[in-house]
């Protein structure tokens, strides 16, 4: 996620990051405060942001790279008219109030001319220590301290204040609001962006593209989510109610003015105009038994079943093979995304048997970057955001690639359909356990 926001912003991970790759301290190196700011008013994965004014392994070096730092940086921030005050975070260990207070008093040698105010400074500095990963093993010195001057703190909240239990409509598999703002990150999304999400369910993924002012577009085979009509995925609750519907959701937020439309449509079929539509795709794939993995039927299915609705509307569908679904999404992507235009989506894997070259590769994406989320010790799901990096040609049509080598789409029977088929079993295992 801070990659994807550095790389909109400006800035980049400094050069030592390698060596700290365990830690929940990064430096970075960026080139102005409203850059870092900007950041800021988008994360939801880092706390705060500070300027670094010093930093080493022991106190020893930390005073040392203070002395070092320009005196003509710290004083805007030390005039005696002004206010100020020090904390402390240690991470993994916990200071008495006597050993905070010596450390913040071991700064003495710094110039501070302004007066301490603890209630409302108007500057605050602090101290930053990294007591290292594991609980059962904490050291007695920290491994690293840093010193800086706050600039601002992250979008936590928003975790919270759009928390799906919260929500005015939600289906089976809504997503998690902290995962659904981490993909909108990861897909840079900006003000006045077109989102689309061809797997919408009740819509939480439009929600966090429509917060940083993306105009958003969702379809979906089901035509009951899309009206929000049928049974109800709330406890107490057994049929959904005549205001349940995606608009519901973003006007609940204050987002109504995003929200372009909703289609009932199958994502295996071609409906969409040629030319490039949208900045960024992102989705949720169905898959596991909570949300069945299907698309329209044949026609010589529909009219042998004769099966309509009060709107006439065919239910005939058929299994939508997993390997499909990702063989559709990314030829989809490549053809429809704007040069620059990235694709979010989760790939689910079995993970004894899980290796990169399982991830579906297309010519015309490059693969940016591919974060695990856990699900149980042997499933799990994978964040793949791709970049679209080529012009869309004929010939990249049904391009596809599991091993790096780009080849036809061979349909079915093939080590892809075998594996996909697999985690979709497995899945459908675990999620039949947990019921039970």
């Amino acid at each position: 996620e801070i990659t994807s926001l550095l790389s909109l912003y400006g800035g980049q991970f400094n050069d030592q990051q390698e060596i700290h790759i365990n830690s929940p301290f990064w430096i970075l190196n960026i080139p102005s405060e409203e850059m870092a700011r900007g950041l800021m008013k988008r994360t939801v994965c880092a706390k705060s942001i500070f300027e670094l004014w010093g930093h080493g392994s022991s106190a020893g070096e930390l005073y040392t790279s203070l002395k070092s730092y320009p005196v003509e940086k710290m004083l805007p921030y030390l005039q005696s008219d002004s206010t100020y005050k020090i904390r402390i975070h240690t991470f993994n260990k916990t200071l008495t109030q006597a050993e905070k207070i010596k450390k913040i008093d071991a700064l003495e040698f710094l110039p501070f001319n302004g007066k301490v105010n603890l209630k409302s400074p108007e500057h605050v500095f602090w101290i930053l220590e990294d007591y290292g990963m594991d609980p059962n093993n904490v050291p007695e010195e920290p491994l690293d301290v840093y010193f800086g001057r706050w600039i601002a703190d992250g979008q936590r909240e928003l975790i919270e204040s759009y928390s799906v239990k919260k929500r005015h409509f939600i289906g089976n598999t809504s997503m998690d609001a902290c995962l659904s703002f981490i993909m909108a990150n990861h897909a840079r999304v900006k003000p006045n962006d077109v989102v689309f999400d061809p797997f919408v369910g009740t819509g939480g993924l439009l929600i966090s593209s429509a917060h940083f002012g993306a105009y958003v577009y969702g379809a979906d085979i089901d035509y009951n989510t899309i009206h929000g009509l049928g049974k109800a995925s709330r406890k107490n609750q057994k049929w959904r109610g005549p205001d349940e519907n995606i608009r519901a959701n973003l006007r609940q937020y204050g987002l109504e003015k995003y929200y372009l439309d909703a289609l009932v449509s199958d994502s295996s079929k071609p409906i969409w105009r040629k030319g490039m539509l949208f900045d960024a795709i992102i989705t949720d794939p169905p898959y596991g038994i909570r949300e069945a993995t299907r698309r329209t039927g044949s026609q010589k299915e529909a009219v042998k079943s004769g099966e309509r609705s009060t709107e006439n509307h065919i239910f005939i569908s058929s299994s939508y093979h997993l390997s499909d679904i990702f063989f559709d999404l990314l030829k989809f992507a490549a053809e429809y995304l704007v040069m620059g235009g990235r694709l979010v989506y989760w790939l689910p894997i079995y993970r004894p048997e899980y290796k990169e070259e399982i991830v579906p590769r297309h010519p015309c994406l490059k693969l940016i970057s591919n974060c695990e989320q856990m699900l149980s010790s042997h499933t799990s799901r994978r964040l793949i955001t791709m970049e679209k990096v080529k012009e869309f040609k004929d010939q990249d049509h049904n391009s596809y690639s599991l091993d790096g080598q780009y080849m036809p789409y061979k349909g079915h029977n093939s080590f892809r359909e075998k594996y996909f088929s697999g985690v979709t079993k497995r899945i459908a295992k675990e999620e039949k356990d947990n019921q039970k």
